[in-house]
């Protein structure tokens, strides 16, 4: 069974930092494209970042060269290093593999940007 278990949201002022976790559980990590994903209100779910086995990343333009993706295969962990922080990235945001499979999805970790 698929465990994927988000942590570190909380809330920040615009301009500042967080980082997220994601431990996963129940896939073959080392070898799963992963991904983090955020869902704002009032908004569709939406991919922002993805890594693959061996750390290349993407971005979505909307975070690229604010945020940060990466893995450490020994402990099934994605991170996601938030910079620069815009009310706008207030989310919910999760992590899965890419493409995303529905029955994976987690409680998510909410991120809250606000002065």
């Amino acid at each position: 069974q698929v465990h994927l278990a988000e942590s570190g949201g909380g809330l920040v002022q615009p301009g500042g930092s967080l980082g997220l976790s994601c431990v996963a559980s129940g896939i073959d990590f080392s070898k799963s494209i992963m991904a983090w994903y955020r869902q704002a209100p009032g908004k569709e779910r939406e991919r922002i970042a993805f890594i693959g086995p061996s750390a290349t990343a993407s971005y979505a333009g909307s975070v690229k060269g604010r945020f940060t993706i990466s893995r450490d295969n020994m402990k099934n962990t994605v991170h996601l290093q938030m910079a620069m922080l815009k009310t706008e990235d207030t989310a919910l945001y999760y992590c899965n593999t890419f493409p995303a499979k529905e029955e994976n999805w987690g409680l998510g970790a909410q991120v809250t940007v606000s002065p």
